[in-house]
């Protein structure tokens, strides 16, 4: 089989964007929760939120090291691979791309040197002040990127000119090219999707220092900390799907259409697949399983109003099927198991069982991955969805990529980027394995090196230690 200059582009393309998101989204959600447990720290005292800080202080700047280095090479990609589509939304992107190397990079990058070295030689509020702005700086960089990629999928705030003889879009009004249609759903859907996939990748060590009877008290604390935030953000996450999804039916109506399977235009309620197979060249889903009315309930409140369905618009403008449909609904499904997973282990805490559950924390553990893969299924349902547009009803995939790169040029350079990203993902996973392998330092955790705070102290020094031994884990300890 072969494949010409365009395919090879795009499967570069997706492959280097997909290998480079594998880390942004833990940078964010681990800022984020870096925060919270910093200032926990300086609110209660407690040596083991510190603890927590340094540990995952660690693992995020190693994560941010290889997003950095990741991100680099889509830069390049849209010069060599795709000319014409930097000539036309140059403009653009510069405007965003600037933005976020000026509000996001240089405040993330300059902050991260006090938070990594800075315990010892900055005051505690300050050092404080450091990790926020390195959280904060995280998120910049997904509003920058999630505007410009936003824009591609609901262009507004420009217009059209010519320039040596082709077209050209230009911004006219910066405010409406950020607020564009969709960006501000979008960005809330990214930013919840990555503290999610923070607080799994937290809970998921945390369980596995407390099935091998490590770090006891400093594990329970952490992993507790890390399912409400998951939890509040599952929930969350539900709604910003909704509305998002409204949004997508208002502003690409051939996308949701493509996601759900719906082929042909009805005349009263459209139903809503929860899952299923779509069968292309049939156009109906096989094995499927659907709600009669859901869709049009969900996007217009209104159980009998049909939604447009595929055959509403021309052929050429039509999105795949196959891979938006499957990706979408796996997002959905790992959205549920997320609020499922999350609620039931709230249950438990409360009842003060959680941490006698071996087999729901070896859940937590493997469940790791599940965020990983809904952020991915994500983008590819969002990316895919919007084909064959580049930029939606303004520029075609097909006369986007560079004329002047050989299909022989791309796949050299997509075996070379394969070989790079295997190294430096096993250069990670070597790194990060370490890191968590040697856990937090014990002069860093509570007395005795135990991760025991001061209640639990002064229980051993009352005579009480029984109550609260590390030795017994069907105890819960009290929340500090």
């Amino acid at each position: 089989m072969e494949f010409d200059t365009l395919t090879l582009s795009r499967l570069q393309f997706a492959l280097t964007i997909m290998f480079h998101y594998l880390f942004p989204p833990l940078s964010i959600g681990l800022g984020t929760l870096m925060v919270l447990m910093e200032g926990w720290y300086l609110r209660t005292g407690d040596p083991d939120y510190q603890a927590m800080t340094k540990f995952w202080t660690k693992i995020f700047a190693a994560n941010f090291a290889v997003g950095v280095a990741t991100g680099l090479v889509m830069e390049f990609q849209f010069g060599t691979n795709w000319s014409r589509y930097s000539r036309f939304v140059g403009d653009v992107f510069g405007s965003a791309l600037a933005a976020e190397g000026i509000f996001a990079f240089f405040l993330e990058s300059g902050f991260l040197a006090v938070l990594v070295f800075g315990w010892d030689r900055v005051s505690p509020r300050m050092h404080f002040i450091a990790t926020l702005m390195v959280a904060i700086g995280s998120m910049f960089s997904a509003v920058w990127i999630v505007i410009a990629n936003s824009w591609q999928h609901t262009p507004a705030g420009y217009h059209i000119v010519m320039h040596a003889g082709r077209p050209r879009a230009e911004i006219d009004d910066f405010w409406a090219m950020v607020f564009n249609p969709s960006s501000m759903h979008r960005l809330g859907h990214v930013i919840l999707g990555a503290y999610i996939l923070g607080a799994f990748f937290v809970m998921s060590v945390q369980a596995w220092y407390l099935l091998q009877r490590k770090h006891e008290q400093f594990a329970r604390k952490g992993f507790t900390m890390a399912l409400w935030f998951a939890a509040i953000s599952s929930l969350l996450m539900g709604l910003s799907g909704h509305f998002q999804a409204r949004k997508v039916a208002e502003t690409q109506p051939a996308k949701l259409a493509a996601f759900e399977g719906h082929f042909h235009q009805g005349t009263g309620g459209t139903e809503m697949y929860l899952f299923g197979l779509p069968n292309v060249r049939e156009e109906r889903v096989e094995f499927g399983i659907a709600v009669p009315g859901l869709l049009s309930f969900l996007v217009y409140d209104d159980w009998t109003r049909p939604v447009r369905a595929l055959d509403q618009f021309p052929k050429e403008d039509r999105p795949p099927v196959l891979i938006p449909f499957i990706t979408y609904h796996v997002m959905a499904m790992l959205g549920g198991f997320f609020v499922g997973i999350t609620v039931l282990a709230l249950g438990l805490w409360f009842w003060g069982k959680l941490f006698t559950q071996r087999w729901l924390l070896w859940v937590f553990v493997f469940a790791v991955i599940t965020p990983y893969i809904a952020n991915q299924a994500g983008w590819v349902a969002a990316e895919v969805g919007r084909q064959p547009w580049v930029v939606y009803g303004l520029l075609r995939t097909s006369d986007a990529f560079s004329p002047s790169v050989s299909a022989g040029e791309v796949a050299a350079s997509i075996v070379m980027f394969g070989f790079v990203y295997l190294l430096l993902f096993a250069v990670w996973v070597y790194v990060i394995h370490g890191k968590i392998q040697h856990g937090p330092d014990p002069a860093d955790l509570g007395p005795q090196g135990t991760g025991m705070s001061d209640i639990y102290a002064a229980a051993a020094r009352r005579g009480d230690p029984g109550k609260y031994s590390l030795t017994q884990p069907d105890k819960n300890p009290p929340t500090s």
